[in-house]
């Protein structure tokens, strides 16, 4: 009796011991611009996100920070070192001839460097950074032109880089770039300076099947964004919406397996984003212009993610700036929940 006991118990430590190997190792974060809405201090947005129990903090745009004052600077640093926290950091565009570009702020090398400085202080590896949104692929310049240009300000920061030990982390963005010209501008600014931050709601924005992203991408990715989404076909094309994890049919699954298994250890930020549906008008000839280089094998990855998909309703919009701010802390700790369940499963 005593030794089936045993040997009962020996089988079931096995099974739990086997149970913890199946869970999926992911360091999870928080993109802040998941509650861009809160009207929260730095201090304020680190609480939250320790009360969540997440181990990295994005601070994807300077204002999340509430400035770049070195003695600020220190003070939210050690903040998030008392909480147990890594800090990444981010700005917005580096390409000067991009719509997002903000010449007010300075030269692109000049916004760089001082984000530069910023992330030393804070202690983060990265500067993520962008080149613009969709729009840019339609504009005087091609979307080629816009890459040379960033890789011209990537190229004459080089040196500030190199010297600063950190890297740039650039990020498909709002549908400006597929995965191979995100590619292309990693590769002509030099992979010792430049990665990517891989973000997975983005591609289908660029009429991009996000799993070919993830494949592409996964050698430079130093840090990420994750939300789920849903696409189907139009009769003008396709739609997309951004949802809540595992409310999407991408198979959001399967995406943060194999990018487990392709950029161990490296960051899953959630930046959820609740949107009504995205219109991509690809059956006009017009749509084309912006993307004539894109292969058809690549387009038909999209279209059967889209052709699989179910028409889903917009959400109704927020009565007030305060149930936005609800909603977004209700969409956030939802999809934290998904992805603990999922990871654990």
């Amino acid at each position: 009796m005593r030794r089936r006991t045993f040997c009962a118990a020996a089988a079931a430590g096995v099974g739990q011991i086997r149970a913890m190997q199946t869970k999926v190792p992911l360091r999870i974060g928080i993109d802040l611009f998941s509650l861009r809405n809160q009207d929260w201090t730095p201090f304020e947005h680190l609480d939250y996100c320790a009360r969540q129990k997440v181990q990295v903090v994005h601070f994807s745009e300077i204002r999340f920070l509430g400035g770049l004052e070195e003695a600020h600077l220190k003070k939210v640093r050690e903040h998030a070192d008392r909480l147990g926290i890594q800090i990444e950091v981010g700005m917005r565009s580096v390409c000067p001839t991009s719509s997002a570009f903000d010449p007010n702020q300075g030269t692109a090398e000049e916004q760089l460097a001082r984000m530069l400085n910023a992330a030393r202080i804070l202690g983060s590896p990265i500067v993520r950074a962008f080149l613009g949104h969709g729009g840019d692929r339609r504009g005087k310049l091609s979307i080629d032109e816009h890459i040379e240009n960033a890789v011209k300000v990537l190229r004459a920061s080089r040196s500030r880089i190199l010297a600063s030990g950190l890297k740039i982390a650039i990020e498909n963005h709002a549908g400006d770039m597929q995965a191979r010209e995100v590619k292309t501008l990693i590769e002509e600014a030099g992979t010792g300076i430049v990665g990517s931050c891989l973000d997975s709601g983005n591609p289908l924005w660029a009429i991009e099947d996000p799993h070919l992203t993830l494949e592409t991408l996964a050698p430079y990715v130093l840090t990420s964004h994750l939300r789920d989404s849903a696409v189907w076909r139009t009769a003008e094309g396709s739609a997309v919406q951004w949802v809540r994890l595992g409310e999407g049919n991408v198979g959001i699954d399967g995406y943060l397996s194999r990018f487990a298994e392709l950029c161990p250890g490296k960051t899953v930020s959630l930046e959820v984003i609740i949107t009504g549906p995205v219109v991509q008008r690809f059956m006009e000839p017009g749509f084309w212009q912006a993307y004539r280089k894109t292969p058809a094998w690549e387009f038909a990855r999209f279209l059967t993610l889209a052709e699989k998909g179910k028409p889903r309703q917009a959400p109704v919009p927020a009565a007030s700036k305060q149930e936005t701010a609800a909603r977004e802390r209700e969409d956030l700790e939802a999809s934290l929940r998904w992805l603990r369940e999922w990871r654990n499963s």
